[in-house]
């Protein structure tokens, strides 16, 4: 983890260098200003150095893995990655309604009275999957 926090913080350096030099080069254009790609390279910026810093913080308190020894093997990484739901229906019904959702932005906000309910189902149903049915812990 270590290693991914410093390749994220050497990305976010270069994004707030590159947003420094578009929001400089874009601001002596003879249109004026152009604040989007400017406000989308500070804000790709941020997140670079928020996942930087998680990796770094997080780094300090676990094991150091495979990736970060420079001597390892590619087998050195192999075995059990964790739990991975088998198959869910949910997602597609959260797919749903998020996609009601932002229709509702185009065609009208009285679509988020049927998409509000449907994200909520799937919400439900996917933070419950365990819970009951065939894939419920006993």
């Amino acid at each position: 983890m270590k290693e991914q926090g410093k390749i994220f913080a050497g990305l976010s350096v270069f994004v707030l260098i590159m947003a420094i030099t578009y929001g400089l080069w874009t601001t002596h254009s003879s249109h004026g200003i152009e604040a989007a790609g400017t406000t989308a390279l500070f804000l790709a910026f941020g997140l670079c150095a928020f996942i930087a810093f998680y990796l770094g913080f997080t780094a300090r308190r676990v094991d150091q893995g495979a990736g970060d020894n420079p001597e390892a093997e590619v087998s050195d990484d192999a075995g059990e990655m964790g739990f991975f739901a088998p198959h869910s229906w949910q997602p597609l019904s959260l797919a749903i309604g998020g996609a009601l959702a932002f229709s509702s932005i185009i065609f009208g906000w009285w679509l988020m009275f049927w998409a509000a309910p449907i994200i909520a189902v799937g919400l439900y149903g996917w933070v419950f999957e365990f819970y009951r049915g065939e894939n419920q812990n006993q």
